[in-house]
């Protein structure tokens, strides 16, 4: 409370004061989830490192206690800019410590849990540059249109590279049952996470929380990429979001592709997450004790766990 009270203290103008309102709720909620992780029975994480060409990425993994071999998971996050906008849930929690919310519930639940920060995030900040980051310089420089094609771009090329990198170290892992893997993803990694899904059909199930979220409405491209994929996938799709996310578009629209075609997919919508499109949107992270049961049980059903 004396952090807040030191916050208020510089306040300047109306804005600021609600941004600290927003704030304060919030980090003392993932403070209390935090606590309450800490006091479950689990591993904490190692970090080390992975190959991705000639980048050195880091990583967060998790392991439940024993010897395995383990069912897998590999953490597909979403956008991360170099400087987050103030009073987001990126810019008041830290993509590290919204990766240890996940790693600590699923290593806790039997899972390895690989959380692999791609090219120029979190703990990978040093290796080149974010996608965000150049999202943001192509729509600044260029336009929505060349924004957009960067976009599905980046996914399908150092993007996929990155994430393919971590599957294969699971995939050596002594302690990873390589038959039981899954890919869970958020936004842009969610989008990252349906194309790993398609690409490597030995994976077991794919979640994707708020997949395209941000972008469904304003990128053809990516709409177009992402329907293409669902036709291709062979796994279990969970498709999860917030009735207050950015847009519940693309699980509407991609859950009835899957439908059409008969594909194994099941569509969870929850309803609204706090009170703004972004606490909504990262109701992945926030919103843990409300998906769980669904989340695990999804993962349990289709890994044989």
């Amino acid at each position: 409370m004396q952090a807040a009270t030191a916050c208020v203290s510089s306040v300047k103008s109306r804005d600021d004061i609600m941004t600290i309102r927003r704030v304060i709720p919030v980090i003392v909620f993932v403070h209390c989830l935090i606590c309450h992780l800490h006091g479950q029975d689990f591993a904490a994480p190692d970090t080390i490192s992975v190959r991705s060409g000639d980048m050195k990425l880091k990583a967060l993994l998790w392991r439940p206690h024993g010897s395995g071999p383990f069912p897998a998971l590999i953490w597909s996050h979403g956008n991360y800019a170099s400087t987050s906008s103030p009073g987001t849930v990126d810019a008041m929690i830290g993509s590290v410590t919204l990766t240890y919310l996940l790693g600590q519930e699923f290593s806790r639940n039997g899972y390895v849990f690989l959380g692999l920060f791609r090219r120029g995030t979190g703990l990978s900040a040093g290796e080149g540059e974010s996608s965000q980051d150049l999202l943001l310089r192509s729509l600044k420089e260029g336009s929505l249109e060349e924004r957009n094609k960067l976009q599905v771009h980046l996914l399908e090329t150092e993007q996929m590279q990155d994430i393919v990198s971590g599957l294969q170290f699971l995939r050596r892992s002594r302690y990873v049952d390589t038959g039981r893997l899954a890919v869970i993803g958020h936004s842009f990694g969610g989008s990252l996470a349906l194309l790993l899904a398609e690409r490597e059909p030995s994976l077991k199930a794919v979640v994707s929380f708020g997949a395209g979220a941000k972008s469904w409405n304003s990128s053809p491209p990516l709409r177009a990429r992402l329907i293409e994929c669902v036709t291709h996938i062979s796994a279990p799709v969970l498709l999860v979001c917030a009735k207050n996310d950015y847009s519940t578009n693309p699980a509407d629209s991609l859950g009835a592709v899957m439908d059409h075609l008969g594909k194994s997919h099941s569509v969870i919508i929850y309803p609204p997450f706090g009170n703004n499109a972004d606490v909504g949107h990262n109701f992945i992270f926030l919103g843990v004790p409300i998906w769980e049961r669904d989340v695990l049980g999804f993962l349990g059903k289709s890994l044989n766990h």
